[in-house]
């Protein structure tokens, strides 16, 4: 509150010049930045309440605790469902939740390869986390228009979107995306059969999305985490180094401080002392924390932290030099003027540290650094540290760009308060081809699951950080006189690559952003380009068209799955198996509808429910995926086409 109101005093005193007709181009730029208050346009009482919204938002994610997995109180797939039962699918009925996200559940996502066991961290974690925020959220959105358009923008995200200075910036992202998609489709295509190898095609749809919660990840965004089950070349020397640095003694400051020592080889600057102070590096018992990683300039040119739950993993040496890399783009500006202090767009302040990581993670510089040894550069390695950094950032790019696109339609009103969930999951769909592991319904908010929607951090930036810090690769590696595949190249203590990254992180926000990718290429382009991403991934691409030459590339959105077992009772009701399909009674209404059809098919053992709708339009409506059409409805099991002894619409 206090920072709004020095804000709207500046305001004041900034908009009593006619500054358009200055002459000074970087005088303008300022007083142009000087002139849009944010939300401390709005009046002060609802200046306090979006205040306050959003910090109970983040407090309710950040204490959000779910009950551990117990098997014995569950209903499984081959048993019959009780719907009379209290607890049997909640799993959390009487119990006190003592596991937080991280590192409990992250390490849960990552490591666990029960299905059963996956599917119920991943509900629980968004009843708990998504679910209480649904109703602020729309009072959210209210005051965040309201705000935006006392500043002159149509809505939040033509605001938040101001930041790129361009007025085709949503092309630009379609045009991007639409390079980078069919790299994406062959990887998801090769990662979907290498599921269905593990879990089965009752459960990964050959044709269709990958269900979420098999990725290794709470939010299917990286699939790093399931790369022992899907490495192309299984028994070579592993890239991930989490192992050695467990082995050599590793703490979480000895992971930052290998990170500070890359910035130092280029000649950039080091941590100030009281970085190693006042950072946060390991997760505190004595109260709860937001553990996502963050970077924090406190504006004095001396206070710079980092707070990060930090644990002995390659990925989070990878976050460090992430995190590292903001505070690096902080000191290399701070001598620019207060508002210019900031990055370029808000996707180079993300790509910094992310550069250096491409150059950290190769294999011929962790064995310069004693973390790998016998560094083979034979086809079959490349092959397989390629595919381990697709997992990680071309396994992103669609979820980089839909989380953003949501909210933009939210805040432009696209997207309605009784369509927050369907519209989450038809881009989950459309854009990353994954698919919600149950039903959902409006009743949910999985949006509010992740912590940039509470937190309010635009996302955007990563997707674009993503295309930017490849481009940045490419020109530093030129710099430093890297010859050979793009994908090899290592800058460490290459001064000259230091210097140029320097010349573009030292003008801050002082130019537009294009003006600053000039700096960066020597006058070549001033435009985002996926060539250089493309480029870095081309072996793998060529690799990849080859083992999928007979696999169905993309999904189809009309696959079904099985919803559930019923009563092995033949005369089933139509209420006890809505009951089963939806997990709740509440949500019948929804299926009993026209377009949706229920099928009880007689099995072996009990009979198993299959929905089907004839309009792909109310599938995405529902978040639903259907495996196959009607009349061919197969037994999970056996594969044996079956008499529907029950069926009603």
């Amino acid at each position: 509150m206090e920072w709004s109101r020095f804000h709207r005093h500046k305001w004041d005193q900034a908009t009593t010049f006619a500054w358009k007709n200055f002459s000074s181009a970087p005088v303008r730029r300022m007083f142009s930045f000087v002139t849009v208050l944010g939300r401390a346009a709005l009046p002060e009482d609802k200046l306090k309440e979006l205040t306050e919204l959003t910090q109970e938002m983040k407090s309710s994610y950040s204490a959000a605790k779910i009950c551990r997995y117990d098997p014995t109180r569950r209903r499984l797939d081959n048993g019959d469902y009780d719907y009379n039962a209290d607890n049997d699918l909640d799993n959390d009925i009487g119990c006190i939740p003592t596991l937080s996200l991280e590192p409990h559940l992250v390490q849960l996502m990552a490591t666990s390869r029960d299905p059963e066991e996956l599917r119920y961290v991943w509900r629980a974690w968004r009843d708990a986390a998504g679910r209480p925020l649904r109703g602020k959220y729309t009072r959210f959105v209210e005051l965040s228009n309201e705000a935006a358009r006392l500043n002159g923008f149509e809505d939040a995200g033509d605001f938040w979107r101001s930041d790129y200075e361009t007025d085709d910036f949503e092309d630009i992202i379609d045009g991007l995306w639409a390079e980078l998609r069919p790299l994406y489709e062959q990887l998801h295509a090769y990662v979907r059969r290498k599921l269905i190898e593990k879990y089965g095609d009752t459960i990964v749809p050959p044709r269709g999305p990958i269900p979420a919660h098999l990725l290794g990840n709470m939010w299917a965004q990286t699939w790093t985490h399931i790369l022992d089950l899907t490495v192309p070349y299984p028994g070579r020397p592993s890239v991930d180094v989490t192992n050695t640095l467990r082995r050599q003694g590793y703490s979480p400051f000895d992971m930052f401080r290998l990170s500070e020592s890359f910035f130092i080889s280029l000649g950039l600057e080091p941590m100030p002392s009281t970085f190693w102070q006042k950072s946060l590096l390991i997760k505190p018992t004595d109260r709860d924390v937001i553990c996502h990683a963050s970077a924090w300039d406190f504006c004095n040119g001396i206070d710079y932290r980092i707070k990060q739950c930090t644990q002995i993993t390659m990925e989070d040496m990878i976050t460090a030099h992430h995190e590292m890399g903001h505070i690096q783009y902080d000191l290399q500006y701070r001598n620019q003027p207060f508002i210019f202090r900031d990055g370029a767009n808000p996707a180079f302040h993300e790509a910094v540290g992310d550069v250096l990581a491409l150059s950290a993670a190769t294999p011929s510089h962790l064995q310069e650094i004693n973390l790998l040894a016998n560094v083979d550069e034979s086809f079959e390695n490349d092959i397989n540290f390629l595919f381990s950094m697709a997992l990680d950032k071309i396994a992103f790019l669609p979820f980089g760009y839909l989380v953003d696109k949501w909210r933009w339609e939210v805040f432009s009103g696209e997207i309605s308060e009784s369509q927050y969930n369907s519209r989450w999951w038809d881009l989950r769909v459309n854009y990353q081809g994954v698919s919600a592991p149950l039903l959902r319904d409006e009743d949910d908010f999985d949006p509010g699951a992740k912590f940039h929607i509470p937190a309010n951090v635009p996302y955007v930036r990563y997707f674009v950080s993503f295309i930017v810090q490849f481009q940045f690769h490419a020109e530093l590696c030129k710099a430093a006189g890297h010859s050979g595949p793009l994908h090899r190249c290592n800058i460490y203590r290459s001064a000259e690559a230091g210097r140029l990254l320097r010349n573009v992180l030292s003008l801050g926000k002082s130019r537009p952003w294009p003006e600053a990718l000039s700096v960066l290429t020597s006058g070549r382009t001033n435009q985002l380009e996926a060539g250089p991403i493309l480029e870095y991934f081309e072996p793998l691409m060529s690799w990849l068209e080859s083992q999928n030459k007979d696999e169905f590339i993309g999904w189809q959105e009309n696959e079904a799955i099985v919803l559930g077992v019923v009563s092995s009772n033949a005369s089933v009701r139509p209420f006890s198996a809505v009951i089963a399909a939806l997990k709740s009674p509440s949500r019948r209404a929804s299926l009993l509808s026209s377009t949706f059809g229920l099928r009880v098919t007689d099995f072996e053992t009990s009979p198993v429910l299959w929905l089907r709708s004839d309009s792909s339009k109310a599938v995405q409506k529902d978040g639903m995926c259907l495996r196959e059409p009607w009349n061919v409805l197969r037994n999970p099991t056996d594969f044996r086409a079956q008499k529907p002894h029950t069926e009603f619409t």
